[in-house]
C-alpha cells in the first residue's frame, strides 16, 4: 500500500510539473477562458486538479480555430452584393455551361443501361 502511495504521488507530482511548464510555455493565444497568469495561478495552486482542468478546458487546440469561421462566397452578403447582377449572370451562365459540357461527355462515353 506504501508503494502505491509513493508511486501515485510521484505521478502526480510529474504531472503537477508537467502541467505547469505546458501551461507556461504556450503562447497567450492558446489560452482559453483566463489570462494566461490565471490559468499558471490555477495550476499551481490546485495541483492535479488545476492540471486536470488546463488539459481540458484551458488549452486550445491546435485545429482549434475558435470564433474564427470561414465563409463560402457565395453565402458571404457582403461578396454577393459586391458583384453586379451581370457578373453574377454571367457566372451562373459559364456554371451551366461547364455543366453541360461535362454532361455532354459523360454521356458520349457512357454504356447503355442494363436496366430494362
Amino acid at each position: 500500500m506504501a508503494r502505491l502511495l509513493i508511486v501515485g504521488g510521484f505521478l502526480a507530482a510529474v504531472f503537477w510539473v508537467f502541467s505547469i511548464v505546458d501551461c507556461a510555455v504556450q503562447p497567450s493565444t492558446r489560452h482559453r477562458g483566463v489570462p494566461k497568469a490565471a490559468w499558471i495561478a490555477i495550476v499551481v495552486l490546485i495541483p492535479v486538479i488545476g492540471g486536470i482542468l488546463w488539459f481540458t478546458i484551458g488549452r486550445r487546440r491546435a485545429n482549434d480555430t475558435g470564433s474564427i469561421r470561414t465563409v463560402a462566397p457565395d453565402d458571404d452578403p457582403q461578396f454577393l452584393r459586391s458583384i453586379s447582377k451581370s457578373e453574377q449572370d454571367a457566372r451562373i451562365r459559364r456554371l451551366e455551361e461547364e455543366l453541360a459540357r461535362l454532361e455532354d461527355e459523360t454521356d458520349d462515353g457512357a454504356a447503355p443501361d442494363p436496366r430494362p
